[in-house]
């Protein structure tokens, strides 16, 4: 491996081969790309940002030769550090945010290909022109390929499904051989001829190979929506809401989101701007969407079907409801995770169970908490229509003295071994696996799984130049 003694060499090289604007250097150049949206902060030797896939290669190449670890990186957007160098100073990090661009848009077969760098914003802004769009909603504007490489999730996974779902083909780079480029851009969407190798670099956090192009499935833009945050009966009742919700509405139900009282009051303490939709504020309320490409009409208005639904459920299912304009209500949903910031040290969680256990998993993680851990306060919400949550606390400001690191490691732990031992849920719904919960991962997935997961990794990176993610060690 390089060490720091070769350091101002491998920098010359690499800003011979990509140029002055792709070779950054300096610390006030490189700190944006070196610190994580939530976890990962280390110190890179350069940032790398090639304008092509074929400067990506040669990139590769060289890395490769000098056995210098490449970090690939999008938007840095991710939430579990994988896209961020260790504190080394010897990881080049490859940045894609110049190799963009909606190359293809077909709308007859609902198919859009692009290139990693694409921000998501603007290939929606690209698909608007043929009334399609990428349904995969989030907060960040993440890139493209980060998406496929962390298997993003979202708001509306419970309609379209996540990343994986909606991917036809990607293009990839590879590091053994060095820089050898892996063209899986199949836009079919049947295509039953052998293994389907796209599915290895989707989710894998970068650790297989560099994706550089991507070809999705793409949507129909919707012309209607309809949305209303629902006061359930219950909390138990919520997964009863849900069930008549989609019996009645089907393929309409888009959105069926959580959002607890202290979350709704974070975000209307610290946003004035947001009124309150109930007064006062009840524990639990869903933002329950209806969507449709097809026009409103007298005999088709998702609006009159949503109100009939929710005047039929009240007393029984529901206790109150408001029904508003969708950028109105999203806007609360989407206001939560800055708002909570402001209320102490977030400890955050991304689980995931069934759903018809989510009522039940959150009585008895809080009761846990109000057990063992007194004074910490929850401020939940997510996407209960696909069994993900959210499980965000705040340790108050007066008392995070009482939470060092390793007592908060122990409480981070307990409700990790809450959720995946006794609901058979997941640690990480959405957010992928990358150096911040690796020692979970370890720690929850099966060992045989581990194994192949490694192996597969040795054949990929036999060298471990790629990433920071690991998956165990191959037997």
């Amino acid at each position: 491996m390089a060490d720091m003694n070769d350091i101002d060499l491998i920098q010359q090289r690499i800003s011979d081969l990509l140029g002055p604007q792709g070779c950054l250097i300096a610390p006030d150049q490189r700190q944006p790309y070196e610190k994580g949206a939530r976890y990962g902060d280390g110190q890179a030797s350069c940032i790398a940002r090639p304008a092509s896939v074929e400067q990506a290669a040669e990139l590769m190449r060289l890395c490769a030769k000098e056995k210098i670890r490449i970090v690939a990186q999008g938007a840095n957007t991710g939430l579990v550090g994988a896209a961020s160098p260790d504190r080394s100073g010897l990881d080049v990090v490859l940045s894609m945010e110049r190799i963009k661009g909606v190359t293809d848009i077909d709308p007859v077969d609902r198919v859009v290909q692009a290139y990693a760098g694409t921000r998501l914003s603007d290939l929606n802004q690209a698909l608007k022109q043929h009334d399609l769009y990428f349904p995969i909603d989030l907060a960040a504007d993440p890139s493209l390929g980060g998406m496929l490489a962390a298997n993003t999730g979202g708001a509306r996974l419970i309609r379209y499904g996540d990343v994986r779902h909606n991917v036809l083909g990607l293009e990839a780079l590879l590091i053994d051989p060095p820089g050898q480029r892996l063209d899986l851009t199949n836009r079919l969407r049947k295509n039953n001829t052998g293994p389907d190798w796209k599915q290895c670099f989707i989710g894998s956090g970068g650790a297989y190979g560099i994706i550089t192009r991507a070809v999705l499935q793409v949507h129909p833009l919707p012309q209607q929506c309809a949305t209303a945050l629902v006061v359930p009966a219950s909390l138990p009742a919520a997964a009863l809401l849900l069930r008549d919700a989609e019996r009645n509405f089907s393929d309409f139900l888009s959105a069926f989101e959580g959002i607890s009282h202290n979350a709704m009051q974070s975000v209307l303490q610290h946003i004035p701007s947001i009124q309150a939709p109930f007064d006062p504020l009840p524990p639990y309320a869903f933002l329950i969407e209806l969507s449709s490409a097809r026009p409103r009409s007298a005999d088709f208005d998702l609006e009159k079907l949503f109100g009939a639904w929710l005047e039929a459920g009240f007393g029984d299912l529901i206790l109150d409801a408001v029904i508003d304009k969708p950028d109105v209500l999203w806007r609360i949903r989407h206001a939560i995770t800055d708002s909570v910031r402001q209320e102490g040290k977030v400890i955050a969680f991304d689980i995931a169970v069934p759903r018809s256990t989510l009522a039940t998993f959150r009585d008895e993680a809080i009761a846990l908490l109000e057990q063992r851990y007194p004074g910490v306060k929850v401020f939940d919400f997510g996407h209960w229509g696909d069994g993900g949550l959210h499980f965000n606390l705040v340790v108050p400001q007066q008392l995070v003295d009482d939470f060092p690191p390793q007592r908060i490691h122990t409480l981070r732990q307990e409700i990790y071994d809450l959720a995946v031992h006794k609901y058979h849920g997941s640690f990480s719904a959405e957010h992928g696996v990358g150096p911040f919960n690796r020692q979970f991962y370890k720690r929850y997935t099966a060992p045989e799984s581990q194994a192949l997961a490694a192996r597969m990794q040795t054949v990929f990176d036999p060298a471990q130049l790629l990433g920071v993610t690991r998956f165990g060690s191959a037997p």
